[in-house]
């Protein structure tokens, strides 16, 4: 039976542990419950509705005056195989993580490098998660979609779901019109593995084994050596996108700072990391003058919530880190959460 609950603390729902309310929040498990909430009138067109998963991408600076949907679904299930494929089928409420860990376990490549990330299975094509040289879209086959306008079922095809850097159909065209109920990867059993990224290559020669399991060994090490624990310093992770330049523009400033890392990106762009403009803007280890809010002292893309901030708290060290870099380097970060 479909659930309402009525004024719910979504501090335990974000990384970032900010303290709101939600009017109306309904754990998500089925299509039937869309289908109850529009035939009771609870969802429609004048309800503000946001479907929260991980939480791990959102900030919140108010109460939300409307209905929180939860996909709380979390099952996997073989779609298809063959000698070279698996075809996994990954419900949107299952921990992103637990799922990477299970697709190791069982020898299927192709979403090991995107070890240790917050979030759930749901969100990953909206957002296109990535990390390490590895986006989720290299391996999403299909996203099954829930109607929030009328409750019927949809899939769209990896090529239909228009993925880009951090981007998909999802946050333009349908945006708040559908629930990802569902998706699907494509996963090899005979993976070619991606290490060319960062540090990774250096930290398996150190090992002295690549596979799966090592990699994902090491992306964890790396990744818990630079970010911080969201359970015990409440963030959201990486808080802006790394902003793509053309090349004319890229050279401009790598000009001027040779030691800048860059990396190529198609069609004549180039992508920089946004943690390093950042630093070189002395931002790294901010914090705010209520010593709420501010930056962490080992990673600059990630904003913390020192105990005790508010949404707003983060927000302006969000645009204080936007301010400095463009008045360096004329480059306007965009932020990757999701404020709402």
């Amino acid at each position: 039976m479909t659930k309402i609950l009525e004024k719910i603390s979504l501090r335990p729902y974000n990384t970032f542990g900010i303290d709101v309310m939600a009017e109306l929040f309904c754990p998500y498990s089925s299509q039937a419950d869309i289908k109850f909430l529009l035939n009771q009138n609870i969802l429609n067109s004048s309800t503000p509705h946001i479907i929260l998963g991980g939480g791990s991408n959102q900030l919140y600076t108010s109460n939300f005056n409307g209905l929180i949907i939860h996909p709380v679904n979390d099952t996997i299930c073989i779609i298809n195989e063959t000698r070279e494929h698996i075809w996994l089928k990954a419900d949107a409420g299952l921990d992103w993580d637990n799922f990477v860990a299970y697709t190791v376990n069982e020898g299927y490549g192709g979403i090991e490098n995107l070890s240790n990330i917050p979030g759930n299975v749901g969100a990953t094509p909206v957002q296109n998660i990535g990390a390490y040289g590895v986006e989720a879209k290299d391996c999403i086959d299909e996203v099954h979609l829930v109607s929030l306008i009328d409750g019927t079922e949809k899939s769209l095809t990896n090529s239909e779901c228009e993925f880009g850097y951090r981007h998909s159909i999802f946050k333009t065209k349908l945006k708040n019109q559908y629930l990802v109920d569902s998706v699907t990867f494509k996963l090899s059993k005979k993976p070619k593995f991606t290490l060319h990224y960062g540090s990774v290559k250096d930290e398996l020669d150190r090992i002295g084994e690549t596979s799966l399991k090592t990699i994902r060994e090491t992306i964890i090490k790396i990744r818990e050596s630079k970010l911080p624990n969201h359970k015990e310093i409440g963030n959201g992770g990486s808080f802006f996108k790394n902003p793509v330049l053309s090349d004319k523009k890229a050279k401009e400033i790598l000009d001027k700072n040779p030691n800048m890392p860059i990396y190529d990106v198609k069609n004549g762009f180039k992508k920089l990391a946004a943690g390093w403009l950042i630093e070189q803007c002395g931002l790294k280890g901010y914090t705010n003058a209520e010593g709420t809010a501010g930056i962490h002292e080992k990673q600059a893309l990630v904003l913390i919530n020192k105990g005790g901030a508010n949404g707003q708290d983060i927000v302006e060290v969000a645009r204080l880190v936007q301010k400095t870099v463009f008045e360096k380097f004329e480059i306007n970060l965009e932020p990757e959460v999701i404020i709402h």
